[in-house]
């Protein structure tokens, strides 16, 4: 029994951590094919040195979706993209400055879902063994 439910849980951090690594993967992927409409809609939200940060944004959401997703140093990574998750919804999804209506409702779902996320990330760094 006690076997079973180690394998079970197992099987859930795996499914969990690749999930969570396909979702910075697949928009990594996004913000290379366009990168130039990335930089801009960053610009516009007063993102400072946008390049620079754009480029360690896409080395991060790509390099660490993958070390999540197969497992590698699975602590450090999630903490690392908690912590840009964090920092991508407070500048991008600012619902808090906007005046009310669909795009503020919008950008409010995205921030408390992006805060979801990084419980999630901040569950998988707290209980996964250091590797």
């Amino acid at each position: 029994m006690g076997s079973q439910i180690e394998l079970a849980q197992k099987a859930l951090l795996l499914a969990g951590r690749a999930l969570l690594g396909l979702y910075f993967i697949v928009p990594g992927i996004m913000k290379v094919l366009g990168f130039e409409g990335t930089a801009e809609a960053m610009a516009n939200q007063g993102v400072p040195m946008v390049t620079v940060l754009l480029v360690l944004t896409i080395i991060i959401q790509i390099g660490g979706g993958f070390c999540l997703a197969a497992g590698i140093r699975t602590q450090a990574v999630a903490f690392v993209l908690a912590g840009l998750t964090l920092v991508i919804s407070i500048f991008m999804h600012s619902f808090w400055a906007m005046e009310e209506g669909i795009q503020q409702a919008h950008e409010m779902q995205n921030f408390i879902k992006n805060m979801a996320i990084m419980a999630g990330l901040m569950c998988v760094a707290g209980t996964a063994k250091p590797s």
